[in-house]
């Protein structure tokens, strides 16, 4: 468990015998819709197998910005290949990779617990995105919630997570982005249903880079 700067705690929740499957909400604090159904789904299923943390920015979730307490887009922040310095605002990553306590918390959770397949909760665009070799796991989404699968997310996202765990690191990751202009209770069926097919799928085996 590791204290962020506004005091607040990241933590991982896992069972005795997880499965290693990682889910993460809250990346970004203007999306509260994970950190919600996270939690919402171990209330119901208090013995899940999977790897959760159920928000990794909770000081940007209580200023309600995109950003953490430093004014850094967690989700710009992580050690790629294409990160660059850029100006501050919404997404800034950060003065050098990985220069973030939220970046580092998560890289040294997945070093630790070492995952096969990483579901991250966002919004609004209604899409599942991937990166690395997660076709067939996001084509299994797809069916579920009825959102188009989206290779690439439309935009350049440098240093990105996707970017850091899916492409560099070669770890099947998931962005699934969800409707925020529902009520969230009606997320609750079709999310959970992706929650426990994760918990039962594991991908052909690949070699992961960590």
């Amino acid at each position: 468990m590791v204290r962020t700067a506004q005091g607040n705690f990241l933590y991982l929740l896992k069972n005795k015998n997880y499965t290693p499957v990682l889910i993460i909400g809250c990346m970004h604090g203007d999306e509260p819709q994970g950190k919600y159904l996270i939690e919402k789904y171990i209330d119901k299923n208090s013995d899940t197998k999977l790897l959760l943390i159920p928000c990794l920015n909770p000081d940007g979730l209580n200023n309600k910005t995109r950003v953490n307490s430093n004014g850094v887009d967690i989700n710009r922040n992580f050690p790629t290949k294409n990160w660059t310095l850029s100006e501050k605002g919404d997404f800034y990553g950060g003065e050098t990779p990985a220069s973030e306590l939220e970046t580092k918390f998560l890289i040294e959770m997945i070093e630790e617990f070492k995952p096969q397949i990483i579901l991250t909760l966002h919004a609004p665009y209604k899409v599942v995105n991937y990166d690395g070799p997660a076709e067939d796991i996001a084509d299994k989404i797809s069916k579920i919630i009825n959102y188009p699968v989206e290779k690439n997310i439309g935009y350049p996202t440098p240093g990105s997570f996707g970017t850091w765990a899916g492409i560099e690191k070669n770890i099947p990751t998931i962005t699934l982005e969800l409707d925020e202009e529902i009520e969230i209770e009606k997320l609750e069926e079709p999310v959970f249903k992706i929650f426990k097919l994760l918990e039962n799928y594991l991908p052909r085996e690949i070699k992961i880079d960590i």
